[in-house]
């Protein structure tokens, strides 16, 4: 068994029964601030579809806003995808990507939890306890939690200029920067993914989709508590 993404062709098996193809407009939206859709928003990318769209606010805000919800399931006609799987430019491995970056200063960035930044949880607050032998973080990362990006009472993406202030004043990472974000598996890092791609226009960065379960189970890599 290997933990990995669907191949092309399951993917394009996947997209043509939900009605998607290579020029279809997808709109994604989710819960946790959005944090699951931008993951998928990424694997989307990652397999080289680029007509996506991202919801802010997500269903908290759509239900906030008293906006209608249905149970009905839709259906779609199948199409042909026909779109090859983008390179792996977005898609760093632990043995090159994270592995060479570390050695750069800032370039890193943990979007976990305090806790989990410091090696005292190997999962945020409220969550089982799970997935890694060992806590810590990858030395040079910066602890840039994730939430920070959004506005805890409107669920939507802090403006421009408050992302600014957080990740290029306040941390010191530039839009020319080689950026590589991680979190636990990738998913929390898929938001600092977007918000410093689509929202700062930062022209690297990168989602190290193994994340500190495959870091922090790993042998002969260093952590920092």
């Amino acid at each position: 068994m290997q933990r990995d993404y669907l191949d092309r062709t399951r993917f394009q098996a996947l997209l043509r029964s939900k009605g998607i193809n290579a020029d279809t407009t997808v709109v994604f939206y989710g819960d946790k601030n959005n944090w699951w859709s931008t993951y998928a928003f990424w694997v989307f990318r990652l397999f080289g579809l680029e007509r996506l769209r991202l919801m802010d606010g997500g269903r908290a805000r759509w239900v906030d806003e008293g906006r209608p919800l249905t149970t009905d399931v839709p259906s779609y006609p199948r199409w042909q995808h026909h779109r090859r799987r983008a390179g792996r430019s977005g898609h760093p491995r632990l043995s090159r990507g994270c592995a060479g970056a570390r050695d750069e200063e800032g370039k890193l960035v943990d979007v976990r939890s305090p806790e989990e930044y410091r090696g005292e949880r190997l999962h945020m607050p409220d969550y089982p306890n799970e997935g890694a032998l060992r806590g810590g973080h990858i030395p040079g990362a910066r602890s840039i939690p994730w939430a920070r990006a959004v506005d805890p009472d409107t669920h939507v993406f802090r403006t421009a200029g408050e992302l600014k202030r957080l990740y290029v004043e306040e941390q010191g990472l530039g839009p020319k920067d080689d950026v590589i974000a991680y979190c636990r598996i990738g998913e929390r890092s898929s938001h600092s993914w977007f918000a410093l791609t689509y929202l700062l226009g930062f022209e690297m960065v990168r989602n190290y989709d193994g994340s500190w379960t495959e870091w922090g189970n790993s042998v002969r890599v260093p952590i920092e508590k």
